[in-house]
């Protein structure tokens, strides 16, 4: 909006106006924006759930430290997305249709998450929807995404060749091409990407959801994510940059660098006022509309493999819980750990949340640091 004013229109008459050209000069204006408007907006939200008494639920099952926290406003990843998206309207280019994807997948994982807040507000109790028809919501809008990914393709707008980490020329595609010629076929032919596109996106949404455990941490965690993320797009559709370092070059995906610099600001926006001790919480509406986008972008740039360093800890708590379901089922009620996710199990050992948060935040930057290297060792 502001991009299409101050340069298209305003460059003309006022040369000075050629800085809005520079898309890190854009993505930095994004990232102060999101994190300038998500502060002042919120103590405003934090009196307005408080107001209306929406505040969290803590199970009576997790650890007892925790329940000293019930009622701290809750559904504040209301603030954070609205922090993206208008610094992102703001200042990208809005003709490029990598833009309104990312907004369509933030605000609508966003919507699943406002939904099982809301169902566990009015309910008075820790029940929001059933995880069958959450898991049904979240793969509609996966396969959705990339039936979307596969008509660009068609147009010329995506690749669907993955980059690997450490190989410059194997870009597997996972398109069954012989199949997809036959009209009678060509479902089972985009299968394969299809669900693999889902999984990713519903993994990496819940992964951060699971992760929302503690005061910070996973949006502190989402600050060193976005960030990374934020380089890798701006490689990806840099045309020298992407070249020197054999990635799919897009030119759509440098407005998204716009986008991830806005969710870098509005995390580290929000980490104001969720810092420990926590004076609100983002909520499914937000956990789930992050862990959404940052796979939506992984996708986008076609770095879903690194996705795993990325967001390695998101990855290790994910994991924690299916080792620890499945070893409860599998093994008559054994645990592997003492409480999952990863984070309560080391609150079982004793480990103070401050403690836990700041190291999980370290073990972030490092894999988000090692991902990043992999761009040039290949």
């Amino acid at each position: 909006m502001l991009y299409f004013l101050l340069y298209e229109q305003l460059f003309r008459y006022v040369k000075a106006f050629n800085v809005f050209r520079y898309i890190t000069f854009r993505t930095a204006l994004a990232s102060l924006t999101a994190l300038f408007l998500c502060i002042a907006l919120g103590p405003w939200l934090i009196h307005k759930l408080r107001q209306f008494q929406i505040g969290q639920f803590i199970r009576e099952e997790g650890p007892k430290s925790h329940q000293k926290k019930a009622g701290t406003p809750t559904m504040g990843g209301v603030l954070i997305i609205i922090s993206i998206v208008i610094p992102t309207l703001l200042w990208a280019d809005l003709r490029h249709p990598y833009i309104w994807i990312a907004v369509a997948s933030l605000v609508g994982f966003g919507w699943i998450g406002f939904l099982d807040d809301y169902a566990k507000i009015s309910r008075q109790r820790n029940l929001g929807l059933s995880g069958k028809r959450k898991l049904v919501y979240q793969f509609s809008l996966g396969f959705a995404f990339a039936a979307v990914l596969l008509i660009m393709r068609a147009y010329g707008d995506f690749s669907t060749a993955m980059n690997i980490p450490f190989f410059k020329q194997y870009q597997p595609s996972l398109l069954l091409e012989s199949l997809m010629r036959n009209p009678w076929t060509y479902v089972i032919g985009v299968a394969p990407f299809c669900i693999f596109v889902a999984l990713v996106v519903v993994f990496a949404s819940n992964a951060v959801n699971l992760t929302d455990g503690l005061d910070g941490l996973a949006i502190g965690l989402m600050v060193i994510a976005a960030g990374a993320l934020t380089v890798l797009t701006y490689a990806g559709g840099h045309l020298q940059l992407a070249e020197y370092l054999q990635l799919a070059r897009n030119a759509h995906t440098s407005e998204l660098t716009i986008f991830c610099g806005s969710m870098t600001g509005a995390s580290l926006g929000f980490l104001w006022y969720n810092a420990h001790p926590a004076e609100i919480f983002m909520g499914d509406v937000g956990s789930l509309a992050l862990g959404g986008a940052m796979a939506v972008v992984a996708v986008l740039i076609k770095q879903e493999v690194l996705l795993v360093f990325i967001g390695g800890v998101f990855v290790w708590e994910a994991v924690s819980v299916i080792l620890q379901v499945g070893s409860f089922k599998l093994r008559h009620g054994k645990r592997i750990f003492k409480m999952a996710p990863l984070h309560h199990h080391f609150e079982a050992l004793g480990w103070t949340e401050s403690k836990i948060i700041v190291r999980f935040w370290i073990a972030g930057f490092v894999l988000a640091l090692f991902a990043l290297t992999t761009l040039k060792l290949r």
